[in-house]
C-alpha cells in the first residue's frame, strides 16, 4: 500500500489545548500559556520574553479577540499599558497552567513529519500462513465477559 494515499490526521495539540483552556476557565481559574518565543512566527513584545520564553495570561478578562485555531493562537493584550497584537503558532505552545494552583499541563511535542509506520497483519488461520519457524499463533482465549443474571 502506498504511503501517499494513507489518510493523515490533523494535529491533536490544538484540540488538547482548547480542552485544557476550557477546563481551567470552567474552574474559575486563570489560564496562562508557556510559549517558546524563539520559534519561528511567534509575535510577542520582546520586553515580555525572558530566557527565550514568555508566559501569557490568556484569560478572557486579560485579552481581547482570543482565537484558538488549529494553526495558532491570536489575541490582543496589553503590555506595559499598550495594546499589542499577539500571534503564537501552535507548535510554540509548551504548556498551559492555572495561575491559582500552579498546576502545569505540558503539551506533547508535535509529531515529526515522518511517514506513518504501518503494521502488516497476517491472518494466522490462512492456509498460506507460515507454519515454520519460531512464530506460533497466540493462544486462544475465551471471552472475558460473562453474562450475569
Amino acid at each position: 500500500m502506498s504511503d501517499d494515499i494513507s489518510p493523515r490526521m490533523t494535529s491533536f495539540r490544538p484540540y488538547l489545548l482548547r480542552a485544557l483552556y476550557a477546563w481551567i476557565t470552567d474552574s474559575d481559574m486563570t489560564p496562562h500559556l508557556l510559549v517558546d518565543a524563539t520559534r519561528h512566527g511567534v509575535q510577542v513584545p520582546a520586553s515580555a520574553v525572558n530566557d527565550g520564553r514568555v508566559v501569557l495570561n490568556v484569560a478572557a478578562r486579560a485579552v481581547s479577540g482570543l482565537e484558538m485555531g488549529n494553526e495558532g493562537i491570536a489575541f490582543t493584550a496589553r503590555f506595559g499599558g499598550v495594546s499589542r497584537p499577539v500571534w503564537v503558532p501552535m507548535a510554540a505552545v509548551l504548556a498551559i497552567s492555572a495561575r491559582e494552583t500552579g498546576q502545569i499541563m505540558q503539551l506533547p511535542p508535535e509529531m515529526e513529519e515522518a511517514a506513518p509506520t504501518q503494521i502488516e497483519s497476517a491472518d494466522v488461520h490462512s492456509a498460506d500462513a507460515d507454519t515454520g519457524g519460531d512464530h506460533a499463533p497466540p493462544p486462544k482465549r475465551g471471552n472475558h465477559l460473562r453474562v450475569v443474571k
